[in-house]
């Protein structure tokens, strides 16, 4: 039986996407052979590998002006729930990125009164983060000094146990002895 292009492709539709249907189930539905449907799908996503991207469709996110920032950040000003949802979803923004937007701008309007923005540092601030620094490097030449000096107590300790060790036997370093070496120690020295 052949079938129109548009019945075809309306097959296709149905097996792809976030609703897809197998092509098994969907030929219970509609009464075409899975095989038929699974050809028709293949085709399918030839023709789609073939043909090149069109011009229309944006390669990368959309660059947004300064005035369209501000034109939606307007509009989504009050709103919340499912109407601010329907307004990003409109515009194919993130929540997050109106968040950004607003900061932003509150940044550049404070930026105009007398407050400093966000990045930049008064004097005072600058003059307390160099006192940090400062202490902070004191405190890190401390702390390599004190690692040093618990190293070298550590390597003492060691020394001190292996001279007791040395010390409490023959007053020779502990060496590995055979069986031999064992009995010839044993018979030198009577009982």
């Amino acid at each position: 039986m052949s079938y129109t292009d548009a019945f075809k492709s309306q097959m296709v539709k149905r097996m792809v996407g976030p609703s897809a249907v197998s092509a098994a189930a969907l030929a219970r539905q509609v009464g075409v052979s899975q095989p038929t449907l699974s050809q028709w799908l293949r085709e399918a996503n030839k023709l789609a590998a073939m043909t090149p991207p069109s011009e229309e469709k944006p390669v990368g996110p959309k660059k947004w002006t300064p005035e369209e920032k501000l034109r939606v950040l307007a509009e989504a000003h009050g709103l919340a729930g499912e109407t601010l949802g329907a307004l990003l979803r409109r515009e194919g923004l993130h929540e997050g990125q109106l968040v950004e937007w607003r900061a932003a701008a509150a940044g550049a309007l404070a930026q105009g009164t007398k407050e400093a923005p966000s990045g930049a540092l008064t004097a005072g601030q600058r003059r307390r983060l160099a006192v940090s620094e400062k202490r902070v490097k004191e405190l890190e030449r401390e702390l390599r000094r004190k690692e040093k000096a618990l190293a070298e107590a550590a390597a003492l300790l060691v020394l001190e146990k292996n001279f007791r060790r040395w010390a409490g036997t023959r007053r020779t370093w502990p060496t590995r002895t055979t069986q031999r070496t064992r009995r010839a120690r044993n018979d030198a020295c009577p009982r």
